[in-house]
């Protein structure tokens, strides 16, 4: 029988998982690679890029369509950049091994291509993070996305988005916060056997389940309120710092527990105004905080 869930918080346990080796190289933590939309839908990637280099991931690269190569280039500088034409692009830029990550979903378009783009990505064994559009390109094949699934994927849905991959689990608003917390717990973990991956449910409590049966409340409210996250962009950094910790070796749902810890702890930090671009700027002063 599963235990009770463990509540997720800071501490010394995170501190020595976010530590860095002082005769480490670039490569020893990682390289992520986040994949952009087409033109005009680049900034959620560049958002996702900012937040996995911020967390700690020795190098991060946004794969671009060829028409948004321009638009990225203006705006990114420590991120690296490159071009990816389609699925076989994809395959050809993951030919390196020391791509260790992928994020795929946001401003990807909820479309063919990114179910190609999903399914190549997700063959090659690779730590992934499917968010946003990587999950809504599904909704009308969710058992073809979950025979592509593998224990080394994190699925991050919202409510509506988790209601749509397992709407005979949980029908419409009833992810709500007035469900009594073993309900939601047990739902998250039914998700998780079922996907074969971590689901990350999230909300004001993120719900993050593994397909073994772990499992991780994450309450935002009371003394940790953050309700300033609740803007457009957020959900892009945070998956972002989770593919990023994952690109750094970091088990799949300890990379999202810890993950959404900070990416509270920097809207704390940030306070109200908080727009998503803060984000990843504020971890510094939160690894700070924690004597790192």
């Amino acid at each position: 029988m599963w235990g009770e869930p463990r509540r997720i918080s800071g501490g010394p346990a995170l501190r020595e998982r976010l530590a860095k080796r002082v005769d480490a190289h670039k490569y020893a933590h990682g390289h992520a690679l986040v994949l952009a939309g087409g033109l005009g839908r680049t900034g959620a990637a560049r958002l996702a890029a900012r937040g996995a280099l911020r967390v700690g991931a020795g190098l991060v690269t946004v794969a671009a369509p060829p028409e948004a190569m321009a638009e990225c280039a203006a705006q990114l500088t420590s991120v690296m950049l490159r071009q990816v034409e389609g699925g076989e692009g994809l395959v050809d830029v993951l030919k390196d091994r020391r791509v260790t990550a992928l994020c795929l979903g946001p401003g990807l378009g909820c479309d063919a291509t990114t179910r190609d783009l999903a399914a190549r990505a997700l063959a090659t064994g690779r730590a992934a993070v499917l968010d946003a559009d990587a999950l809504g390109a599904f909704e009308e094949d969710v058992e073809g996305l979950f025979s592509r699934l593998h224990p080394r994927v994190v699925l991050t849905p919202h409510g509506g988005e988790f209601a749509r991959l397992f709407p005979d689990l949980v029908a419409d608003g009833a992810t709500a916060p007035d469900l009594p917390l073993a309900l939601r717990v047990g739902l998250v973990r039914a998700a998780a056997r079922r996907a074969g991956a971590v689901v990350a449910l999230k909300g004001p409590e993120t719900f993050i389940a593994a397909p073994d049966g772990r499992c991780m409340v994450h309450d935002a409210a009371l003394a940790r309120r953050a309700p300033w996250l609740a803007t457009a962009g957020a959900g892009d950094v945070l998956a972002g710092m989770i593919a990023g910790l994952m690109a750094r070796g970091f088990d799949p749902i300890d990379a999202s527990a810890d993950a959404v810890w900070l990416h509270v702890e920097a809207a704390r930090h940030v306070g109200p105004g908080l727009i998503a671009e803060d984000l990843p700027e504020a971890l510094p002063a939160v690894f700070r905080a924690l004597g790192l």
